[in-house]
């Protein structure tokens, strides 16, 4: 009989770990596993990728769990394969084949259906897909054999370029890259352009390079996690507020920072601003939370607790350490 596992002693950890996501695991997979191997004790991710797909997925910990949402509606980036030809049940790899079609096509037809595809354009959400029809994901009806109707949604693709076409090899396939707005499926791209092609397809391969400011050159693998020592892990952690890029910075002294945090609104001459991020005084310059702005007066939008932000700045303290001594 094996030796019971032993039990993990959980801490507080904040930040964001830039995960290059491996092919085979589900996201809540990666995250429990990267949420051991840094014993924390509050961790989640910022966008679900498919078991068949790898690439970019922030996870988030402690304090920074609270602006996750920014990156679940970030625009999003993938790179794609569509095998053409062939459509499954599920729209990719991992499904049933439903029908073989000749494909006869060129690059004229392929450029066109990329213009078509560009811009708004609706779609029908999967029935292999986490949406909730309900109160039940749409996969469990789908594994149940049942159809459920889906009303269409609208989408951006805000870029679609075709990096390789291979139209006239055995198993023809086009390589493609989207840049795209929230909600979007990629399968669901690659059967509706299949269909306007006239031979249909799947997604034999789909990784996310982007999602809002982090791209794939800025991840780490799990596989790289696990071969580094405890102090390595957590210097692979970029502090709260890298889920705040873009936002207006805005400094506080002490007495109106402890007043802000406390969830009291500010006045002062601040102009009409949806996205603030906020900050206490030096010499720690402490990440307080979020805010908007309208007539002067700074509003809370999302609040550390003073205990994170104490344990923000241990955190942030200890790093800097490690790291002078190791220079």
């Amino acid at each position: 009989m094996d030796a019971p596992r032993a039990r993990v002693a959980r801490r507080p950890v904040h930040g964001v770990l830039l995960l290059d996501k491996p092919l085979g695991g589900s996201s809540n997979q990666v995250l429990q596993k990267a949420k051991w191997l840094l014993r924390a004790e509050k961790a989640g991710h910022t966008g679900t990728l498919d078991p068949l797909a790898s690439g970019v997925l922030p996870l988030c910990f402690g304090a920074a769990t609270k602006f996750s949402q920014i990156h679940l509606d970030a625009d999003k980036s993938y790179e794609a394969t569509l095998a053409l030809g062939v459509t499954t049940s599920t729209g990719d790899a991992e499904g049933e084949v439903l029908q073989r079609r000749p494909v006869q096509i060129d690059a004229d037809a392929v450029a066109a259906v990329v213009r078509q595809f560009t811009g708004p354009i609706t779609q029908v959400p999967p029935m292999h897909s986490a949406l909730k029809k309900d109160g039940k994901a749409l996969y469990e009806y789908a594994r149940a054999g049942i159809e459920v109707e889906r009303a269409p949604r609208a989408v951006t693709i805000l870029a679609l370029e075709v990096l390789a076409m291979r139209l006239d090899a055995p198993e023809p396939a086009i390589d493609i890259r989207v840049t795209c707005s929230k909600g979007t499926y990629i399968r669901t791209l690659g059967e509706d352009m299949g269909e306007a092609l006239g031979c249909g397809a799947h997604l034999s391969a789909l990784r996310r390079v982007a999602t809002g400011n982090f791209s794939a050159a800025q991840c780490v693998t799990l596989a790289d996690l696990e071969a580094m020592d405890d102090a390595d892990r957590l210097a692979c952690l970029r502090p709260v507020d890298a889920l705040l890029d873009g936002f207006t910075r805005v400094t506080l002294d002490s007495d109106n920072a402890g007043r802000f945090l406390s969830g009291l609104r500010r006045r002062g001459e601040w102009a009409d601003c949806a996205q603030l991020a906020v900050y206490g005084p030096e010499p720690d310059a402490a990440l307080l939370g979020s805010a908007h702005s309208v007539a002067g007066e700074l509003i809370p939008t999302r609040l550390l607790s003073p205990v994170e932000v104490s344990q923000c700045v241990a955190q942030h303290s200890a790093a800097a350490q490690l790291e002078s001594v190791v220079l």
